[in-house]
């Protein structure tokens, strides 16, 4: 998997962390994070086949490793190897580009306007911008690499992800 790729996985996960903090600094924890994904995607980097794995991801976990900035730092140099994740990479697909928040003013379904206090949320099956009430479901995408339920709108709920996941329970047993 490239490092691209981890990067990518590694801002959605921490958007979908901030979406769950409810905050009013979601919107700019996401542009702050988009800029370090720009920054970090034009630089290049090392092929993850060709460079060793660090000493100090084969150690044993020490107490030190509670230590935040540690913490950053095995973080990062999980990143620049490339650590595969459980799944095959040959499994998962590439998630679909989210719009933008500043590109979605109103809900992408019932189109009310986004407030303070009503958030956005991005569907994590088709990337658009939803109100609470239009993405209220949770459902695990794996072939997206989400083994745990993740939001998802109606529309995707509805028609897109409940049939595949009714048609491979039918077909294990």
């Amino acid at each position: 998997r490239s490092s691209d790729d981890l990067i990518h996985r590694l801002f959605v996960c921490i958007a979908g962390v901030a979406d769950q903090l409810q905050t009013n600094f979601a919107g700019d924890l996401r542009n702050i994070l988009k800029s370090v994904f720009l920054i970090n995607a034009s630089c290049s980097a090392p092929s993850p086949s060709t460079t060793p794995l660090p000493r100090e991801l084969e150690r044993s976990p020490s107490p030190s490793d509670n230590d935040p900035a540690r913490a950053v730092e095995n973080a990062e140099e999980a990143l620049s190897v490339g650590w595969e994740s459980p799944q095959s990479s040959s499994e998962i697909e590439s998630p679909p580009p989210w719009i933008p928040d500043d590109m979605a003013p109103r809900c992408m379904s019932c189109e009310t306007v986004f407030t303070v206090v009503r958030r956005r949320h991005h569907c994590r099956n088709c990337g658009k911008v939803f109100c609470a009430r239009c993405s209220s479901n949770s459902v695990p995408l794996p072939r997206y690499g989400h083994v745990k339920p993740v939001r998802v709108c109606n529309r995707c709920f509805l028609y897109q992800v409940t049939p595949f996941m009714l048609e491979e329970l039918a077909t294990r047993s």
